[in-house]
């Protein structure tokens, strides 16, 4: 059979018009874009205030639990100036212990002292514990002060019922407990000024003005109370 015999093409294809559109195919939807990295910038910033917050809310919570659970002790005041015991809302304290001068009779000084040059560090500011041991009438009134007897570079443990370490930080010539203010409301502070005067005028060098403290685990204090003579003041 020649091409002349075949049956011709019942569906023959037409050319698409040179204007049809192209046909559309859905594209797959594109990827979210990286999240951007914190800059350094933004951590400076709010690290350090998230660490002043921590501090903030962590301060207040250890003297709390300082005061429920310590240990309650006695602490005698050195003299205080007669013209200026109050600044603010709060009266300045110092302690017979806060001087080196009554502590380098303690045992334990020396090696407190040896240790320091053997760091080179005899000027700068270090942990001090002072060891202080209750009087035999813990009841009298007004109470006794605790009396130091020992002195150490480390927190001593294993101490008799009887004592208690209380931290302090030595440097350049004298020891701070954090303990050296005491706030009181604006309307004691006449009558506390006067009182203080007068016990300081009767006794200039070792007043009867002692002030009680609770003694946490790790040495740190916290003020719980005045005596003023035979007179208690709580704030």
């Amino acid at each position: 059979m020649n091409s002349e015999s075949r049956p011709s093409n019942r569906y023959p294809l037409v050319p698409a018009p040179p204007d049809a559109p192209t046909p559309q195919h859905p594209l797959p939807p594109a990827p979210p874009p990286p999240l951007a990295p914190v800059s350094a910038a933004r951590w400076r910033f709010w690290l350090p205030l998230a660490i002043q917050a921590a501090l903030i809310l962590v301060i207040p919570l250890q003297a709390t639990y300082t005061q429920a659970t310590g240990q309650t002790v006695i602490l005698q005041t050195g003299p205080v100036d007669p013209y200026h015991p109050l600044r603010g809302y709060y009266v300045t304290l110092g302690y017979d212990i806060s001087q080196p001068g009554e502590l380098e009779k303690l045992p334990g000084w020396r090696a407190f002292e040896a240790a320091a040059q053997q760091r080179r560090s005899r000027f700068a500011a270090r942990p001090i514990y002072v060891i202080l041991e209750a009087p035999e009438d813990m009841g009298s009134q007004p109470p006794k002060p605790w009396k130091p007897v020992a002195v150490s570079g480390d927190r001593p443990t294993n101490l008799p019922t009887n004592q208690v370490a209380l931290k302090g930080i030595y440097r350049n010539g004298w020891v701070n407990y954090g303990l050296e203010r005491y706030y009181m409301p604006e309307a004691e502070r006449l009558h506390i000024n006067n009182r203080i005067a007068e016990l300081q005028q009767a006794n200039p060098q070792s007043p009867n003005f002692v002030m009680e403290a609770k003694v946490g685990g790790n040495g740190e204090a916290v003020l719980t109370r005045m005596w003023l003579a035979d007179q208690p003041y709580q704030f």
